[in-house]
């Protein structure tokens, strides 16, 4: 199948570049050049070839990613996964243009304020979908420290399928509990109802003090990717995301 053709000044504009006007401008400032010649009219159409980010330089600097992008983020304590909420926004840990993209990056899921982790983002609507989707049967892990001593029998009341979360009609599927010591332990989960891990714990009587999430799928957190720092995703990554499905 050949590679899609677009007009440069729409893929630009939809990267946050600017307005089409000024995508024009840009051109007509000798700003914009492929491999190494300047592109003189941005109405113009550019295929978009997989290697077009290493050819296509803009005011001097490499073209964002492509339409397509997916990123692992370390997402850190105080930071919540929304656009319109008050306070620090994850949004605000990517590069101001990245904002402006269209189609917008998304989190894949969510991570509450006070958890923090491995998050994914992705402008890729299929993609998303089909990690978060209870058919993809995509399972997460959380770190998870709790305020009391674990009793013995959290993992098999969290295994049974029989739990119950206060004002939900269904009980929870099954869960993986493995005990790390009297208050740290990991739990591993396929659903991802509202705060599903900090109210496990409270319908079995205890209080989760923290909460970090390392893996989704098959991908763990790097270990070299520090609180607040992101990384673009490879294919070889995203796959290892829905192997473990």
């Amino acid at each position: 199948m050949s590679a899609k053709a677009v007009r440069l000044d729409k893929l630009l504009a939809n990267l946050g570049y600017g307005s089409r006007r000024e995508i024009q401008g840009l051109a007509r400032a000798g700003a914009i050049r492929l491999d190494g010649a300047e592109w003189a009219d941005a109405g113009d159409r550019i295929t978009l070839e997989p290697d077009l980010p290493n050819r296509l330089v803009i005011d001097g600097a490499p073209l964002d990613p492509l339409p397509g992008l997916c990123l692992m983020l370390h997402k850190p304590l105080g930071v919540t996964c929304s656009h319109k909420e008050a306070g620090p926004l994850v949004y605000g840990l990517l590069p101001e243009r990245w904002r402006r993209r269209e189609p917008p990056l998304s989190t894949v899921g969510r991570l509450d304020k006070e958890t923090s982790g491995l998050l994914l983002l992705t402008d890729d609507g299929a993609l998303l979908h089909r990690i978060i989707s209870p058919k993809a049967n995509v399972a997460k892990r959380y770190r998870v420290t709790l305020d009391r001593p674990l009793t013995g029998n959290e993992a098999a009341v969290f295994a049974s399928g029989t739990l119950m979360l206060e004002g939900e009609a269904r009980p929870l599927l099954p869960v993986d509990l493995v005990a790390d010591d009297a208050i740290h332990c990991a739990v591993t989960l396929t659903e991802g109802r509202y705060h599903q891990v900090r109210r496990m714990f409270a319908a079995v009587g205890n209080h989760v003090t923290a909460l970090h999430r390392d893996r989704v799928g098959g991908l763990d957190l790097p270990e070299d990717l520090a609180a607040g720092d992101y990384r673009i995703m490879s294919p070889a990554a995203v796959a290892r995301v829905l192997a473990a499905s």
